[in-house]
């Protein structure tokens, strides 16, 4: 094997590690030193190799260029019926979901509004997704904060980045789990209610996410604090 070789050999071998230790997509400049290069170019081109690899290989899984320009590592589609038998155990019990839900329904929202509407027993909810990486605050001049989700959010949950297009993709969610629409902060009657307006959403085909997005289901249990209630 040449010194290229070798070179490439390695690259492909420490972006795999890192692609899979990380669990999410990684940019260009999170991959450059992984791999030893300055260059925005050569990370593309070992994740090209890897993915090749891959595929020769027949893997279930897949490297992924997206069209952000991150890298990622990735169940193929075909397998992700498959893997719900052994992913049953939800990211968030429903209490917590809900507030997430309310926060990426209405972000950029103030955490004074989500108080006011879901209670203060979301403090704890707010901290424990800020944790998790769910949700990013930023303090106000008024002593406040604005809360918005993150990137990982979405990655997560399979939404846009794009917070706009996000909530389309949540009410999508809400319409397949028949949840009424968010009302006082709340999902009332969460598997059983009226789905209201949403009469936009019939004329949207692309980018939406399905039933199998749903938020309870597929995701692994978060580890820490124990006050994750149904509230």
């Amino acid at each position: 094997m040449s010194r290229k070789e070798d070179l490439m050999e390695r690259r492909l071998q420490d972006l795999e590690a890192a692609l899979y230790s990380a669990g999410r997509p990684l940019t260009v400049d999170e991959i450059k030193p992984v791999i030893k290069t300055r260059s925005d170019k050569v990370p593309y081109k070992v994740a090209s190799a890897l993915r090749k690899r891959y595929n020769a290989r027949n893997r279930a899984l897949e490297i992924v260029r997206l069209q952000d320009g991150r890298v990622s590592m990735q169940l193929k589609e075909n397998y992700d019926d498959f893997v719900k038998q052994f992913n049953n155990k939800p990211l968030l019990k429903m209490g917590p979901l809900k507030t997430l839900s309310y926060v990426a329904f209405h972000q950029p929202v103030d955490q004074r509004q989500v108080i006011a509407d879901r209670g203060s027993h979301v403090y704890s909810h707010l901290r424990m997704m800020e944790d998790m990486g769910l949700i990013h605050r930023e303090r106000t001049e008024e002593r406040s904060f604005i809360i918005t989700t993150t990137s990982f959010y979405g990655d997560y949950f399979g939404f846009s980045h794009n917070p706009e297009r996000s909530k389309i993709q949540l009410k999508q969610v809400f319409r397949d789990l028949k949840i009424t629409k968010l009302e006082n902060g709340t999902l009332e009657n969460l598997f059983n209610g009226v789905i209201e307006g949403l009469d936009e959403l019939d004329e949207l085909k692309e980018g939406l996410a399905d039933s199998g997005d749903g938020l309870t289901q597929g995701l692994p249990q978060y580890a820490g604090s124990s006050d994750n209630g149904s509230k």
